[in-house]
């Protein structure tokens, strides 16, 4: 059969076959200014995952309550921990950025193209998609930054991926990864973690574990998160075999009246305070990235009232961020969501190659030497034959 030239109404399809790997976090705003916020809060807010209240209730609590009085005080508390002099300006959005850059150099594949997308604000998670699959990604992994389960998070990245892929009449194969609150790598670098602040800072009379709050009826109704964020609590204080008395796993970031999950960070720290420990430590491990909660709330707020009511010492232990321990727990929950379409790191092939290199310098070495013992030898050789053939001379003319 002749092949025929494409008809002029072919569709013009993009180049397919590459993998594109999506690194998604909660989100930040784009100023610390109150239209900023406002547009920032009541995207965040409007989301039927975060908020479960009946939405003709809480429209009319959003846009006549919320709105007009949360923006400014919001936007006071990112002003105290937003980068002036870098572009990124949200610690969470540059933080976010450089982890997928490190990613994207730890593979070091043509085949691999890594970004990074907030579900709310900006870049949006369905303009990233969209971005994957016009640079020729037939397959896309979607990893929501969140090691704990829960559907105000998690569920609410999938919900907005799959809304993009609705419309599509050719759509990627898409994979979303799972929680990684139990991963080995992900507790021990928890744990190594708490031993540098440990080393710098001395040893706490009390650790905190905090992580942020969600309402207690999400429990209720069946989200795992609450149980995800006490295995990694447990697995963490096995790991560092921490005294139990001394040890605590809390929630944080509560608001509105209805009760979230307990015990609470703010009151426990103060409790703490109030019964005589004097240095308390205290970490977040549910954020892979320092944001308004762990800078703002837990080490300027909280660190403020823990002293307050009698404390001394307050060391706060920063999220995991970029790090290499923070990287490697990334990269290694990519490598294992990426298994079947991306090669992983081949990161023992320059070991391996190094030492080649230094198998056969030795080769070469061993060669050099066994041939210069060879001409020593042989010039050795020749002065004893020389001497030799002097002394029959010298015999035959005696005689």
């Amino acid at each position: 059969m002749p092949i025929t030239p494409t008809p002029s109404d072919h569709p013009n399809f993009p180049g397919r076959g590459k993998t594109g790997l999506l690194l998604v976090n909660l989100g930040t705003p784009d100023g610390t200014d109150t239209p900023s916020m406002r547009r920032y809060l009541k995207q965040f807010l409007s989301d039927r995952r975060v908020i479960e209240v009946p939405r003709l209730l809480w429209w009319l609590i959003l846009n006549g309550i919320i709105l007009n009085i949360r923006p400014r005080k919001s936007g006071d508390a990112y002003a105290r921990i937003w980068l002036k002099d870098d572009p990124d300006g949200s610690p969470l959005r540059r933080i976010t950025r450089l982890q997928a850059e490190h990613v994207a150099n730890s593979f070091q594949s043509d085949d691999l193209i890594t970004d990074y997308a907030m579900r709310y604000g900006k870049p949006s998670i369905q303009s990233q998609m969209q971005k994957l699959q016009n640079a020729g990604c037939s397959q896309i992994l979607v990893m929501p930054l969140y090691p704990q389960y829960a559907a105000s998070t998690t569920a609410t990245v999938n919900d907005e991926v799959f809304k993009w892929a609705l419309d599509l009449r050719w759509q990627p194969a898409i994979r979303t990864a799972p929680p990684w609150h139990d991963h080995p790598v992900y507790i021990k670098a928890l744990a190594d973690s708490v031993r540098q602040s440990v080393k710098k800072n001395g040893m706490p009379d009390d650790l905190v574990i905090s992580f942020h709050g969600i309402p207690k009826s999400y429990f209720v109704a069946g989200d795992p998160y609450h149980c995800q964020c006490l295995k990694t609590a447990r697995l963490l204080r096995e790991e560092l075999d921490w005294d139990k008395a001394h040890f605590h796993a809390t929630f944080q970031s509560r608001f509105g009246s209805e009760p979230w999950l307990q015990p609470y960070t703010d009151k426990s720290v103060v409790a703490l305070a109030e019964n005589g420990s004097k240095h308390v430590a205290i970490m977040a491990p549910g954020f892979v990235a320092d944001c308004l909660e762990t800078l703002d709330e837990l080490d300027i707020e909280l660190h403020e009232e823990f002293l307050e009511h009698g404390g001394e010492t307050f060391s706060y232990i920063p999220c995991l961020n970029d790090s290499p321990a923070g990287m490697k727990v990334i990269e290694q929950i990519a490598t294992e969501n990426l298994a079947g379409w991306v090669d992983s790191p081949k990161k023992g092939t320059v070991k391996k190659s190094a030492a080649k290199k230094g198998t056969a310098k030795k080769a070469v070495a061993k060669k050099t030497v066994a041939k210069k013992t060879v001409a020593k030898k042989a010039v050795a050789k020749k002065p004893v034959a020389k001497k030799a053939a002097a002394k029959k001379a010298a015999a035959k003319k005696r005689r």
